[in-house]
């Protein structure tokens, strides 16, 4: 952890939003492209690791807490217990490769719910920082399912799009039992 020792905790100025959940509208469109590399969004990151961590969460997308840009952020293992840490600013997943491997998936704007959904096992993504810099992701297993995951979140996708027949009745019947249910 030498790399962060002079940098602050992601999200320790952060404010907690409010998450939006399975059936708002902004989770099911693509969200447009970051334009302004300025303090809103510095603060719309610094914003979403505090509203990741206190939802106990390993990635967020923008859309997530209702802002429909292209931004997302991790705090992920991957299967050998490697932690990464970061965000990316109009990523595109350029690779996604690999075996399939149906596991399971949960997500922030479907809490306490949990499905196997298929995902190839290394996910290349790339994009920029919030500060414009170009920056390149390389994944594989669980942390390569966190970055498929928030690349369908800004295209307007949440994992149950990608479930099929009994697994997905099951998922949305789920949602709509929830508490928080708002599925269609």
């Amino acid at each position: 952890m030498a790399v962060m020792r002079n940098r602050p905790i992601p999200g320790s100025s952060g404010l907690v939003r409010t998450m939006s959940l399975l059936g708002d509208p902004v989770l099911h469109s693509a969200c447009e492209p970051v334009t302004d590399f300025g303090p809103s969004l510095a603060r719309l990151v610094e914003d979403m690791f505090a509203t990741m961590y206190e939802a106990q969460g390993v990635g967020l997308a923008a859309n997530q807490v209702g802002v429909p840009l292209r931004v997302f952020v991790y705090d992920c293992p991957d299967d050998e217990d490697v932690r990464h840490l970061g965000h990316v600013v109009n990523p595109t997943l350029v690779e996604a490769d690999g075996i399939t491997v149906r596991g399971p998936e949960g997500c922030l704007s479907l809490p306490g719910l949990e499905a196997g959904t298929p995902r190839f096992d290394h996910a290349v993504v790339e994009g920029l920082t919030a500060e414009g810099e170009p920056v390149r992701i390389s994944g594989t297993g669980f942390f390569a399912r966190c970055l498929q995951h928030e690349c369908d979140h800004l295209d307007g996708a949440v994992y149950t799009d990608r479930l099929t027949g009994l697994r997905r009745a099951r998922a949305l019947r789920a949602a709509r039992r929830a508490p928080w249910g708002r599925a269609g």
